[in-house]
């Protein structure tokens, strides 16, 4: 004969505010994973852009101080038009002119050359094998960037102008896609009258 068990047995398990509590706290956590996956994708798909906005905002720059060094130009000619020869305002992105600096006012139109059509300045990227130079290779307007040079004067401690040295702010923007907001990229530098 067996005795019956005077203890009860208690069974306990999830309730369903539990559940809920648990399937709220993993949706945030997915949700967060939704969010940095699609910031991740967005910063890859931007990344091209923003290799060639640095690159073409550094050459201008080095642009400059070349011209500089090599006396190619005066330190007075280092200003925006009409009191320098650099582009006053937002221009597009065009090649060098007669006396080869980017963003002045004797840019033109870049020739037609492969698979680049004449107008705005063009890349050549590397096609799907990846290798620059094959024949899958592919143009790349220039057309929705611009580039604005801002040079100004810096200021002596006492307010007066000091007349060997000069600030230069150089900006590079593009529109991605559809966007209206565009993205950009500046360099600032100080350039002084000695070499």
């Amino acid at each position: 004969m067996t005795k019956p068990n005077s203890r009860t047995s208690k069974q306990r398990g999830f309730t369903i505010i539990e559940t809920m509590i648990a399937i709220a706290i993993m949706s945030i956590g997915l949700l967060t994973l939704v969010a940095a996956f699609a910031t991740a994708v967005n910063a890859t798909q931007n990344a091209q852009e923003n290799l060639i906005a640095r690159q073409k905002t550094l050459e201008a720059m080095e642009s400059i101080y070349t011209a500089r060094n090599a006396q190619q130009i005066t330190f007075s000619q280092i200003n925006n038009f009409p009191a320098g020869i650099f582009s006053s305002g937002t221009t597009q992105l065009l090649c060098a002119g007669p006396d080869g600096l980017v963003g002045t006012t004797d840019d033109i139109s870049c020739p037609a050359s492969g698979p680049c059509t004449a107008g705005a300045e063009c890349v050549v990227l590397p096609g799907p094998d990846g290798i620059l130079g094959t024949p899958d290779d592919v143009a790349m307007s220039l057309a929705n960037f611009s580039r604005q040079i801002q040079i100004s004067n810096v200021l002596n401690p006492d307010g007066t102008v000091n007349t060997t040295l000069k600030q230069i702010t150089i900006t590079v923007s593009y529109a991605k896609g559809g966007s209206t907001v565009p993205q950009s990229y500046s360099v600032n530098a100080l350039i002084s009258s000695f070499h």
